[in-house]
Parts: C-alpha cells; structure tokens; sequence
C-alpha cells in the first residue's frame, strides 16, 4: 500500500496575452485508492477520500470510477493496481484542479496514466494518457479551465510517478506557442498522522485556500484588462455519467 504526503508549491506562469505568474504551497497526498490511509477518529475530517470527489461522482468507489471511464475507451484494469495523486476531503470541502492515476497491470507495467480535470465553475474533464518511460505525453485540450484561454490548442506533459520526489509539468501550446505552463513540485513524506496534523496547521483549510486562490488571480487578471473567452457547453464524457 502506497500513502504518502507531499508538500509542496505549485505554479502558474503566463506568458501570453500578459505575463503573469503565481505561486502557491499546500500539500497532496499519494495513496492506493482502494487502500486509503487509516486514520484516528479525531483527524478523519482532515483527510477524506470520497468516490463523489471523482469521475461522474455516482460510483461506489474510486477505483469503481476510474475502472468505468477505463472500460468506455477499451482498456481494461483488472487487477492491475492505482496509485492516485490527489488533495483530500478537508473539513466536508475539496477542490481538485488535478488529479492524477497511475494504472498498471497485474505484472507492475505501466497500463495508463488518467489526469483528472476539475474547473471552478464544477465541471470535471478526464484525459486518458499513454506516456512514455520519461513520463511525457500529449493530448488536445478539450476542457475550458480558465477564463482567458479558449478550448484548443493541446498540452505537453510530464508526469512521472512521484518517488522521493514529486516533480509535475503540464504546459498548454497553442498555434506554436507556450503561454501557459504549470509545475507542482514536491518531497516525500510519510503519510502519517503526526504529519498530517503537521501539515494541516501549516496550510490549514488547505482546499478552501486554492479555490479562493485561484478566484482572486482571475480577478487581478481580469482587472488587467484580459479578454475572457465565452465558455461552451461541457457534454458529459462517456463513462463518467
């Protein structure tokens, strides 16, 4: 079973039409979905792991999800084993803006990776990914995630299993440019109570702070005079009903 904690920043950096950039820290987890960690009582409420955070939001577990939106697109899991990178339930709230599954077959080799978009408006987007041993990828962008961008161009990815070291890229590229690229970086912790409640106090309401967070940006850049592209109707993905 895997359960870790990663502290760790995240950024954003625009380069078009205005450079503007932000950092923020908070912490993920990286754990089994169908093992999650095992905490006391009095700390449950910091760290919950719940299959309507996920996919359609109406399986009975996570993996039930993922193995759903899996099976719509012809691959099948079976036993093969997930690990998820993720922000946790804090407090009865979460907001993931990504969320990351490691898929590999029974024998350990890699099957799939799934990135798991959520929006601030509540819609949710999944890209099924076939990266390379570098843990590079790409895919067309078919989701509207922030206001300022249109739904095309494509990303270039890299997501490598997180180890010792937590070390995510997703740039956005469009009519041969990058203007947009996110990083997350982080170091391994155990995923112990101790360090859970140690993280908790140092980003408390951790999940609130990165919607919040990411409002307040929109409105700088907004103020900034950015045209805000109209947002399409997002249709339901097969598989995530």
């Amino acid at each position: 079973m895997v359960n870790a904690l990663y502290p760790c920043a995240i950024t954003h950096v625009r380069t078009a039409p205005r450079r503007y950039a932000l950092r923020h820290r908070t912490y993920l987890w990286l754990v089994d979905p169908d093992h999650p960690p095992r905490l006391p009582a009095v700390l449950r409420p910091l760290a919950g792991f719940d299959a309507r955070d996920h996919f359609g939001g109406t399986a009975p577990t996570v993996r039930a999800g993922l193995e759903r939106f899996l099976r719509a697109r012809g691959v099948d899991l079976a036993d093969g084993t997930v690990t998820m990178l993720t922000q946790a339930r804090v407090l009865g709230h979460v907001f993931n803006p990504l969320t990351v599954y490691w898929c590999h077959r029974p024998d350990g080799t890699p099957l799939c990776v799934v990135a798991e978009v959520h929006n601030t408006y509540g819609e949710r987007h999944c890209y099924l990914l076939h990266p390379d041993e570098a843990g590079r990828a790409v895919t067309r962008k078919d989701f509207y995630v922030s206001p300022f961008f249109p739904v095309d161009g494509g990303y270039r990815m890299r997501l490598p299993q997180p180890g010792p070291r937590l070390d995510l890229t997703v740039h956005l590229e469009r009519q041969g440019a990058r203007p947009f690229t996110a990083t997350v970086r982080g170091t391994r912790r155990p995923g112990t109570p101790a360090q859970l409640l140690r993280l908790f106090l140092r980003h408390p309401f951790s999940t609130v702070v990165v919607s919040a967070a990411i409002r307040l940006h929109g409105i700088r850049l907004f103020l900034r005079r950015l045209p805000v592209q109209p947002r399409p109707r997002h249709r339901t993905q097969e598989g995530m009903q």
